[in-house]
């Protein structure tokens, strides 16, 4: 595999995209965007991670981050071994999950097909990192990001999206804090 899209320069922020393999949407329920914005807030305090964007969409996750010490991409690593593992316990366990067989067969599947997985597979092992090097690039994404929901039709103004740093930069209650540009 090439170094397009890898983690370079480890103190340097990226613009990360994590993605559900086959595009389940898994973040429609509060749960898992639950358990994905409390390792956050982890990574955040124990590993001095800085966040300075995020957005949960259904089947993926955009975010801005940056490794105040520490190696990003061991970061990057532990944050997606432990979601997939807290979300794939929470699937098997809850009780409440209707597309459990669904799901477990997607995840299934695309373990079969690559040599890093064992039974099943939660990300994708891409991860889409560009390096921001400029304010220019900075702000573009910081766009893009979160104007996701916007795009999707789900609100009509960035901040009116709660499982999104909008909301932190428009100074209203959000489900986490982050680290602001």
């Amino acid at each position: 595999m090439g170094d397009a899209f890898q983690i370079q320069d480890q103190f340097r922020p990226y613009f990360l995209t994590f993605q559900v393999v086959g595009w389940a949407d898994i973040f429609s329920r509060k749960i898992y965007r639950d358990i994905v914005i409390d390792s956050l807030t982890y990574c955040r305090k124990e590993r001095q991670l800085l966040i300075f964007a995020y957005v949960i969409m259904t089947n993926h996750i955009h975010v801005i981050f940056q490794s105040d010490c520490g190696k990003l991409s061991d970061i990057v690593r532990d944050f997606k071994k432990f979601t997939s593992k807290a979300i794939l316990k929470e699937i098997d366990m809850s009780g409440i999950e209707s597309r459990r067989k669904w799901l477990n067969m997607i995840f299934e599947y695309h373990a079969r097909y690559n040599k890093r997985s064992t039974l099943r597979q939660f990300w994708t092992h891409k991860n889409h990192a560009v390096e921001l090097f400029s304010n220019q690039m900075i702000d573009s994404r910081l766009e893009y990001i979160h104007n996701n929901p916007v795009r999707a039709g789900w609100v009509e103004q960035p901040h009116e999206y709660l499982y999104s740093s909008a909301r932190n930069y428009a100074e209203l209650p959000a489900p986490m804090e982050i680290d602001f540009l």
